[in-house]
């Protein structure tokens, strides 16, 4: 145990390392600003770099998981319900989803939650509808999936009662939460270091930064902007090299029209620039989480068109700091485009005043009073 008035050792575990979007973000955060150690059974330490954080996270197992799913998933599971650290800290953060299973030897414990595994809860089936069936046998691969997700929502719920501590990064999440696994957890928002976002100027192009994942519905940008030859979007598209990440990847490519360009692993020096320089921000998942990328746009002062779902009702403000719009699709995201078009940069400060108050600083000193509770 830590001694009186000592600051405790933490650890903090992660499904995945490799790829870094806005839950790697989050992780890389928390460990910078609590002098925390990274477990993880996948690690891409260049990423990590790219992404202007020098932290060395420690690879858990034999340091190599599968790329496709769903072996990849079971493997990072295993791997984290099988690591046992618990006398080297005094705290441990659970910050995967599937990394959930670290919980079970590591206590005391919090468990920061971007969301239940979504493929086997709230986006069964979708999944089940619209990624299984792609394989060669449509009805037996609907088969076997169905076996996988009644199998690891076992393990999910058994692994999640040994959460001592639930912190959801939305209103949105905390309600999947207590829906699907019958828990219940304070509210605070994931981070962004809004003095490293900037406004340059109101550029000539739209940005949207998303993985390339089919939930994520960058097709409906892509169509959308098919109707919209005077404009530009770029789209900043991270994906891992797994089958159905690479092939979504190859479906964008070769539907989107001359005006939209797709980039890949941008480093963060180079993202702040495309924020700081776009005319506005565009995101079309589904139900979002939360939904980080919409912060970083609104720290660069520029409006953001999105789903009126998930997260972004909590941080997207219609009319003010953008738009909200009702069963996106790609007609409706043309005439946002239009319509915010006219005069972006009348947002700009409203999003600056938005964004700043889920400053780094903010999150920090939330989950520095859970940690205290705790302990």
């Amino acid at each position: 145990m830590k001694k009186e008035g000592a600051c405790p050792r933490i650890a903090i575990f992660h499904n995945y390392m490799d790829n870094i979007g806005g839950a790697e973000m989050v992780v890389l955060t928390l460990a910078r600003e609590l002098g925390a150690d990274v477990y993880s059974p996948a690690v891409n330490q260049d990423n990590i770099k790219k992404m202007g954080f020098d932290i060395e996270v420690t690879v858990v197992g034999d340091g190599t998981l599968p790329l496709n799913a769903p072996a990849r998933q079971q493997s990072a599971l295993r791997a984290l319900r099988r690591l046992d650290i618990s006398k080297q800290y005094d705290f441990f953060i659970i910050a995967g989803d599937w990394a959930i299973s670290a919980a079970v030897n590591h206590k005391p414990n919090l468990w920061y939650v971007h969301s239940p595994i979504r493929e086997i809860w709230d986006l069964y089936e979708y999944a089940r509808e619209h990624i299984v069936p792609e394989g060669l046998i449509p009805n037996l691969n609907r088969y076997l999936f169905d076996v996988w997700v009644h199998y690891n929502r076992f393990l999910n719920r058994m692994y999640v009662h040994h959460a001592e501590r639930i912190i959801c990064n939305s209103e949105n999440t905390r309600q999947r939460v207590k829906k699907y696994l019958k828990r219940d957890g304070a509210v605070i928002y994931p981070p962004v270091d809004t003095e490293k976002f900037y406004f340059k100027r109101t550029g000539e192009y739209w940005l949207s930064v998303n993985r390339l994942l089919k939930h994520k519905n960058v097709d409906i940008q892509v169509n959308a902007f098919k109707e919209l030859p005077a404009e530009k979007l770029v789209i900043v598209g991270t994906y891992e090299k797994a089958e159905h990440f690479t092939e979504y990847k190859k479906y964008i490519e070769g539907i989107k029209p001359d005006n939209v360009t797709l980039l890949s692993h941008v480093d963060f020096d180079a993202l702040r620039e495309l924020y700081a320089n776009c005319k506005g921000f565009i995101t079309t998942a589904l139900d979002e989480d939360f939904g980080l990328t919409a912060i970083e746009a609104m720290a660069s002062g520029k409006p953001v068109i999105a789903p009126a779902e998930g997260g972004y009702r909590e941080t997207v403000v219609n009319g003010v700091t953008g738009m909200l719009i009702q069963d996106i699709d790609a007609k409706k995201l043309a005439i946002a485009v239009r319509n915010i078009g006219i005069n972006p940069e009348r947002y700009r400060d409203a999003c600056l005043a938005r964004a700043r108050t889920f400053d780094t600083q903010v999150f920090i000193e939330g989950i520095k009073r859970e940690i205290e509770r705790a302990l």
